[in-house]
């Protein structure tokens, strides 16, 4: 039987869930303050605590570092008399697994419970990952109500990840994404979108470092025919198409001050009018923004408008690097060669024991971009079921952790391109655009700055190397 500690202060509140747990298989011990609490943990193991957040002689934070520093596989559930998602995603972060606000009821108790107790189930029996890619494959057929390019992963920093996507999901807040280029928040933004009540709208992406001022408000508002010179045709602005859904702005730091002052207008009023008509459509749109710059920042230094941060940041998630996600590393390459073989009609089916200790060793500053991109040039370079450390680029292939000016060389391996000047050329590019990017952990507008060439080149040169 697994055993469960109720700590409430009222009296009857512990009874009542007593009893009830009690008629449905489960050991119970009830604490009315956090003191005794203790007490029962010290001497006895609990499989899950359900704990008051008020209590009189403490509160549910105090009481979640207390249990977590005993017994960190034990679950606690958080009950209050009141909802503030904001204190339930701090809880959540402190370890919390749930958060329940009053009044309680008693098929939502039960539920919670035993999903706590399943997963704990779950990571106490999880099997090795002798095949990652099979493993990928069952863990995204399992998360129906995410998108195709979203990894669930199994380190705890994806847990958590997951745990906050759940956690906004349902609401309507506008959200902030938060993390180094290439950790996958387009995927993150449409995951939230999926898990939502918009998710039969429309889900709008706009990528803001690709965008000149001149050219946001057409791309933001549209446009009327003839609004202004080469307005050939009317053009339906991305806060239309999104209209009833969700908008997704990417790179948002990018944006030119002028963007920023008419793009805060159109959050404040939640009304959009195309460039030359006089006709306001009424909005109702949920925003998602992404960011790898450092915002508070941009607004000491003038770059980025306070009023707008704070109209966008009523909930913000942060996405940890490639480097800090443990056992995922695997887990992601091998759904990313799995996705290349079917895509190239190749036989590759995982990676030689070397590969792995290269890939484990590197830093991976373009994240899960960047994996792919190596995970999908190296099998196609690949003459074997496994790819070998000579299909690797050079800074995996010695897992360095340094960028190197690439030199030219002629290839002596047949499956390079010939080695003609021109094909030198375009291998020399690639890896002059490559290093760039991740020397700036691919900021795509510091990298354009660095290679002296705007930004719609850069997109156009990475479109051409199937940089993504």
């Amino acid at each position: 039987m697994k055993k469960i500690l109720i700590i409430d202060d009222e009296v009857s509140i512990g009874q009542l869930l007593s009893k009830f747990l009690s008629r449905n298989g489960f050991l119970v011990e009830t604490a009315n303050s956090g003191a005794t609490a203790m007490e029962f943990l010290k001497t006895d193991f609990f499989n899950l605590v359900l704990c008051d957040f008020r209590l009189k002689d403490t509160d549910g934070r105090e009481m979640l570092k207390e249990i977590k520093t005993l017994y960190p596989a034990t679950g606690v559930i958080i009950i209050t008399a009141y909802s503030d998602i904001r204190l339930a995603v701090e809880l959540i972060k402190m370890g919390a697994y749930d958060y329940i606000s009053k009044p309680l009821y008693p098929n939502e108790i039960l539920n919670t419970i035993n999903k706590a107790l399943s997963t704990q189930e779950a990571l106490a029996e999880k099997p090795a990952l002798t095949n990652p890619g099979q493993q990928s494959v069952k863990k995204q057929s399992q998360n129906s109500g995410l998108p195709e390019d979203f990894i669930v992963g199994d380190s705890a920093v994806s847990k958590e990840l997951m745990r906050q996507i759940v956690l906004v999901a349902p609401t309507n807040y506008s959200v902030i994404l938060y993390g180094e280029s290439g950790t996958g928040k387009e995927a993150v933004a449409k995951s939230i979108h999926l898990k939502s009540q918009r998710k039969h709208q429309p889900f709008v992406a706009l990528d803001c470092g690709s965008l000149t001022k001149e050219l946001a408000a057409s791309e933001f508002f549209g446009h009327e025919k003839g609004a202004f010179t080469g307005a050939l045709s009317t053009k339906i602005g991305h806060f239309e198409m999104a209209n009833g859904g969700t908008l997704f702005l990417d790179e948002i730091g990018n944006l030119s001050y002028e963007s920023q002052v008419a793009l805060l207008r159109t959050v404040q009023e939640r009304k959009v009018r195309r460039i030359g008509s006089t006709k306001e459509l009424e909005l109702d749109v949920r925003i998602i923004v992404a960011t790898n710059e450092n915002l508070p920042q941009a607004i000491k230094e003038g770059r980025f408008r306070e009023d707008l941060y704070y109209r966008f940041n009523e909930f913000m998630i942060p996405l940890p690097a490639l480097r800090e996600r443990g056992d995922d590393l695997m887990l992601f390459a091998h759904h990313f060669l799995m996705a290349a073989k079917q895509e190239l009609h190749k036989e590759v089916n995982g990676f030689s024991e070397e590969v792995i200790a290269r890939f484990k060793a590197y830093n991976w500053p373009g994240n899960i971009r960047e994996l792919k991109n190596v995970v999908r040039r190296a099998a196609l370079l690949s003459q074997g079921d496994l790819l070998q450390v000579k299909d690797l680029p050079l800074e995996i292939s010695t897992a360095s952790q340094c960028l190197r000016t690439p030199e030219p060389k002629l290839s002596t391996n047949s499956s390079h391109a010939s080695a003609d000047l021109k094909n030198i050329a375009h291998e020399a590019e690639y890896e002059t655009i490559m290093n760039v990017l991740k020397e700036v952990r691919f900021n795509k507008t510091k990298a354009a700055e660095i290679l002296k060439i705007d930004r719609k080149t850069l997109y156009n040169k990475m479109k051409a190397f199937s940089i993504s």
